[in-house]
């Protein structure tokens, strides 16, 4: 029993803590920071103030987390963010490809509670800011509602992943919150702030089930009675819930931190309106046996504060994929910007501008300009108000904390301030850490000196010389023109064979297009076009190229729209090769081409795009010369993935092989302690988190299964049932050895062994 008499007041029990990394927010940017640098050796705390991790990522928003490749909608090929936020997208996908938000949750809440140098604080709010001088913070002050606990916290390093930027704020650093104008950044794509407003405001969603019976419905007090009159409300579609009710949202003339609680008020009155209007106005039929299931308790905020670093994005590093010397992640969700007045206004729900391909987001971003030991992550790093617009995305978000978790364990071990590690004689070690994990920074050649496989001569079972992708006796109709992607090499003329089906004599167009830039997959340059008299039935199509590239290309051979033409398709799936199609996805503004206003300062191109598997398959066809471009040597470059100058990247095994081998041979004896290896993840395929169901839990690419093995044969690792791109063995004991053997096996007889890289240590 505890009894205590009356005191004239009493304090909190109070915990001090001091830790390497101080991490505050709990998103999948703070999340990956701290998984990071703890994994990176630091001791981390990460402090979050709701009660679940994720933020709108979390069952609490449940927003399905989206980044560069933008739902399968954008030509950014092979984008898909990589790292540890891959790491947790693929685990989820094995366990929750139903989508559920929950589960979610659990993935999240795993991976932290897996690394011993974290402690994660869960419902535990910052509040305080303790400074040593006028350029470092010294310590914060967070409290627990749920176990009365004040907790006051110092580290030499403190992450600010927060959203509203709290830290950052109550530390004094600088920072600026709605649109700039046009000629601050000259940015032609900076709103009219007075007609469409200068701030994206909240949403709220909500989920219905179908309980099998009919079900009434009378709405609270506070319900909005005119949702029929709103000028969204013809967004809504019959049983839609979740993310696609994005539109609903409100606040953003409103200050969207000191009002956001208000701002949810509002959206509350605007839902269960809008449920009153579906299951009351008589339009919605359908909806009798619908009932609310869930309707968010908090928002999901677009945007409040972003803190400014050394440099501030803005529109035209996004549209000419601007490369700085600082270059550590990447974005390449349009530019999407949406009216203040959110569901309330008249203009269109959102304005998004794509750009061509990714672009690179630079270190300076993610630090501070005022403050020594202050990183940003999450959506409030140094950009403008239109670059925000792409960089607010969440796995953008989560690549930013990925940055700051290895960028704050290098500031620890060279005794560098956040700003010191950004010059140039030090960037360059980032860079290469980030690309070891996984990370990947495009168009950045980076040198891995102590890779010890750059030195091996490699043998290997086979190498894949591709002449053929089978037929597997299904047609697709040309309904949008559609093309195959391949990597061509320079100086080299091809001829291309395959079958298609005409239901009446008619005219097939083919042309070979390519992009004009090695920066991007946009295919903007026609190289050939030929065109083929067509007589019903099925027949041979021969495509003989004459252009001759100066440089490895990858080139798209595309058949253009005909609805009486059909061609043949294959089950073989192949790394490095893919179909798209010049087709519409509304949800992302792709609409085959996009043609925007001269005088905004952006490209128009069309849109070339995959499809969501279990379309989306090769096409079947022969060509001659065989295509070379999987050879074991590209496991010794610096590549981890696909890239737009043309190459695939990849060691790719022969088709048919039950087990396939690559051997590491040296002059002399290497001691190894260390190996990592990188599969195909198929970074094209968006992984949405929840809501979405996906069609497999496992990504058909990726090495189910290898060993390896030193040179007197024995056995030192062996992986089954394996369904992560990125593989890490740390051995109990360092080998010496001059050889190293792997074998790697897939389960799906159509998709060759393919792998990346291999680093050894």
């Amino acid at each position: 029993m505890i009894q205590e008499g009356f005191k004239k007041s009493r304090d909190n029990r109070t915990l001090n803590m001091k830790v390497d990394l101080a991490v505050a927010g709990g998103g999948l940017s703070g999340v990956c920071a701290a998984v990071i640098a703890a994994r990176q050796g630091m001791k981390v705390v990460l402090v979050q103030d709701r009660p679940v991790l994720g933020g709108n990522a979390s069952s609490e928003v449940r927003l399905w987390a989206l980044g560069t490749t933008s739902h399968m909608g954008n030509n950014n090929r092979w984008s898909r963010e990589s790292g540890l936020i891959s790491e947790i997208l693929l685990e989820n996908l094995k366990r929750n490809r139903e989508g559920n938000a929950i589960i979610f949750d659990t993935i999240l809440l795993e991976k932290v509670l897996e690394e011993k140098n974290i402690t994660l604080l869960l419902n535990t709010a910052v509040y305080e800011v303790e400074k040593e001088g006028d350029r470092k913070i010294k310590g914060m002050t967070a409290f627990c509602s749920q176990n009365l606990t004040t907790y006051k916290i110092e580290a030499p390093y403190f992450c600010d992943a927060t959203g509203d930027g709290i830290v950052s704020f109550l530390a004094g650093a600088s920072f600026r919150m709605g649109a700039e104008s046009a000629d601050e950044f000259d940015e032609a794509f900076a709103p009219n702030v007075e007609d469409y407003g200068d701030l994206l405001g909240h949403s709220i969603y909500f989920s219905t089930k179908d309980v099998g019976q009919p079900v009434s419905y009378k709405a609270p007090s506070f319900a909005i009675k005119n949702a029929g009159e709103l000028p969204r409300i013809s967004n809504y579609e019959f049983n839609e819930h979740g993310c696609r009710l994005w539109w609903v949202e409100y606040g953003g003339r409103l200050d969207t931190i000191a009002q956001s609680e208000d701002i949810k008020m509002e959206l509350w009155k605007v839902i269960y309106g809008i449920w009153d209007y579906v299951k009351n106005s008589g339009k919605y039929p359908e909806a009798a046996n619908l009932t609310l299931e869930w309707v968010g308790t908090i928002p999901g905020k677009r945007e409040s504060r972003r803190f400014d670093g050394d440099y501030m994005l803005n529109q035209k590093d996004i549209v000419e994929q601007r490369d700085y010397y600082d270059r550590v992640a990447y974005g390449g969700w349009a530019m999407d910007l949406h009216p203040a007045d959110g569901i309330y206004s008249k203009h269109s729900s959102c304005s998004q501008w794509h750009s061509k391909g990714v672009y690179s987001i630079p270190y300076r971003c993610y630090y501070s300009k005022d403050l020594d030991n202050l990183f940003l992550a999450g959506r409030i790093i140094s950009a403008s108000h239109v670059a925000f617009g792409s960089s607010r995305i969440m796995l953008t978000c989560a690549l930013g904390g990925q940055v700051v978790g290895v960028a704050a364990a290098l500031c620890q071990k060279n005794q560098l301030t956040t700003r010191e590690l950004s010059k140039t004689e030090n960037i360059g070690e980032l860079q290469v850490e980030l690309n070891k994990i996984g990370h990947s920074i495009p168009r950045l050649d980076w040198a891995d000196n102590g890779n010890l496989a750059q030195t091996a001569q490699l043998k290997v079972s086979s190498e894949l010389k591709l002449e053929e992708l089978r037929a597997n006796g299904e047609w697709q109709k040309l309904v949008f023109s559609t093309a195959q992607l391949l990597p061509l090499a320079a100086q080299t003329k091809y001829t291309f064979k395959l079958n298609v089906k005409a239901t009446a004599a008619t005219q097939l167009n083919v042309q070979l297009m390519t992009s004009e830039s090695a920066k991007h997959f946009t295919p903007d340059v026609v190289a050939e076009k030929h065109q083929f008299q067509l007589k019903e039935g099925v027949q041979e199509v021969e495509v003989v190229s004459n252009v001759l590239f100066e440089e490895d290309k990858y080139v798209y051979l595309a058949f253009m729209q005909n609805e009486d033409v059909e061609v043949a398709l294959s089950d073989q799936l192949l790394t490095g090769a893919m179909t798209v199609q010049n087709k519409i996805n509304k949800a992302v503004s792709n609409y085959g081409k996009q043609e925007p206003p001269v005088e905004l300062g952006l490209d128009a191109f069309e849109f070339w795009t995959p499809e969501r598997r279990p379309k989306g398959k090769n096409l079947a066809f022969s060509v001659s010369p065989a295509i070379t471009a999987f050879s074991k040597e590209n496991i010794q470059n610096n590549e981890i993935r696909q890239t737009s100058n043309g190459a695939a990247n990849a060691w790719v095994a022969g088709f048919g092989e039950e087990t396939s081998g690559l051997t590491m041979k040296w002059d002399e004896a290497k001691q190894v302690n260390h190996i990592r290896l990188f599969f195909d993840a198929d970074y094209d395929h968006a992984l949405e988190c929840n809501h979405m169901q996906h069609p497999e839990s496992e990504v058909p690419f990726v090495v189910n299964s290898y060993k390896v093995f030193d040179e007197k044969d024995q056995l030192i690792f062996e992986k089954e049932d394996n369904y992560q791109p990125i593989n890490e063995i740390k051995l109990d004991n360092e080998i010496s050895t001059k050889e190293l053997r792997f074998e790697f096996s897939n389960s799906l007889e159509t998709t060759p062994v393919s792998v990346f890289k291999i680093a050894v240590y």
